[in-house]
C-alpha cells in the first residue's frame, strides 16, 4: 500500500455520502474498490491499484455482493477470471426481480 495516496485525490463525486473527516482507506477498501470501479474514471483506477495492488483490487471484487455487469466483465477479461467466481454473480442468480423473471 502506497501511504502518500489520500482520501482527496480520488474525485470527490465518489464520495458524496461519505464523511471525508473520518474515511480511512485501508479500513474501507471493498468500498472503495466498488466505488472506483463503478463510478471512477482512469486517474481513480489508477491511484486505486497504485495504493491497494491489483491482487487486493482482485480479491475485494470477488467477494462484492454487488458489482455492476460492466465492472465484472473488464475485471474478467483484464485478470483472465472467470464471471461465475464472481459473488456478485452468484447472488444475482438467486435474487429475480419481477421484471427481470
Amino acid at each position: 500500500m502506497n501511504s502518500k495516496i489520500t482520501i482527496n485525490d480520488f474525485s470527490p463525486h465518489l464520495f458524496w455520502d461519505v464523511d471525508l473527516e473520518i474515511f480511512e482507506l485501508q479500513k474501507y477498501s471493498a468500498f472503495m474498490v466498488q466505488r472506483v470501479l463503478e463510478y471512477g474514471s482512469l486517474k481513480d483506477w489508477r491511484l486505486l491499484k497504485t495504493f491497494y495492488g491489483e491482487e487486493k483490487i482482485v480479491e475485494e471484487a470477488l467477494l462484492l455482493r454487488s458489482l455492476n455487469p460492466v465492472s465484472v466483465s473488464f475485471l474478467s477479461t483484464k485478470y483472465n477470471l472467470d464471471e461465475k467466481k464472481f459473488r456478485c454473480y452468484k447472488h444475482k442468480q438467486f435474487v429475480q426481480n419481477s421484471w427481470n423473471s
